[in-house]
């Protein structure tokens, strides 16, 4: 009898001491997520504009929202930026980790992950006033370069047609880093002893890659295309610093018109179900890709 109360005693004292450690988490998780969520729901069916009391709209927010003009263009410009950084990053940070992986020098590889990591620990402020500056057609590199050897460059954020590639582009060379070292971890846990075998049994280069890495590296892959795909759909400070949404609204995503109506026009109900929005496709997104993970995403 005194085993089994000492054993009690013992699972409830874990008990406590386990959300004791929980607490920190919890608490920033209730704070930081969760809080600020329910606010912002809420938040969606008021109008309010932060110099006078709050007051029930209902559904007007989201019917004005859905009656804008102007969201499927930004909606369109969203989908287009994140679907092009997902096959941006995961093709260009695939091919560099393929390299790096089968760089035996251990100086040379660390250097090559270092300079190849190194963009990404560089403010969005910083890279993007750089790029603005090189990629500028009268006093940037490029355009000095293009100057002497008699080309002429567009202006790419004032034409149109070149803003948003050149957005997409910046934010390849400032975030290509993250998802190459998730990429190159995930490829070293590809068992070398599987790559010998295959070599052994006569496979070639490309039938071990498509056969054995791949297979092996799609957990990471799917890893990788979420987080890309939720990081750009919320793409914000390149845009707001270069262009500001333009020219002709060709660069303006669904963030950025969430903050021009929340902190621009002051129209903090139509800001929240702007957020409810983006949190809404986000999750559908993610749902859909789960959905079809287990058609390409190997588990054994």
């Amino acid at each position: 009898m005194t085993d089994k109360n000492g054993q009690a005693r013992s699972r409830r004292r874990d008990f406590r001491v386990g959300w004791l450690y929980a607490s920190p988490a919890m608490l920033l998780f209730l704070v930081f997520i969760a809080g600020p969520f329910v606010f912002s729901f809420v938040l969606a069916f008021m109008k309010w504009d932060l110099l006078t009391d709050p007051s029930w709209a209902g559904f007007a927010n989201f019917r004005a929202l859905f009656s804008d003009p102007l969201l499927p263009k930004v909606l369109g410009n969203t989908f287009v930026f994140a679907l092009a950084s997902v096959v941006t990053h995961l093709g260009f940070g695939f091919l560099l980790a393929l390299g790096v992986n089968r760089l035996i020098h251990r100086a040379a590889n660390y250097f090559v992950r270092a300079a190849i990591f190194f963009p990404f620990l560089i403010s969005w402020a910083a890279v993007s006033l750089l790029w603005k500056y090189v990629l500028d057609p009268t006093f940037g590199y490029v355009g000095q370069y293009a100057a002497m050897l008699g080309w002429k460059i567009p202006n790419f954020f004032t034409e149109p047609s070149w803003a948003l590639p050149a957005i997409i582009f910046i934010d390849l060379w400032h975030t290509l880093g993250f998802t190459f070292i998730i990429l190159l971890a995930g490829l070293q846990t590809v068992p070398r002893e599987l790559v010998e075998a295959a070599k052994i049994d006569g496979a070639s280069t490309r039938q071990i890659f498509w056969k054995v890495t791949v297979p092996l590296m799609s957990p990471t892959l799917f890893f990788a295309t979420i987080i890309t795909f939720i990081g750009a759909f919320q793409v914000f400070d390149p845009i707001q610093i270069i262009t500001r949404g333009g020219p002709q609204n060709s660069t303006k995503t669904i963030v950025m018109y969430l903050y021009e109506r929340g902190f621009q026009a002051f129209d903090m109900g139509y800001a929240a179900a702007v957020a409810i929005l983006v949190f809404v496709i986000v999750m559908i997104v993610t749902l859909i890709q789960f959905a079809g993970r287990k058609k390409w995403v190997f588990e054994g």
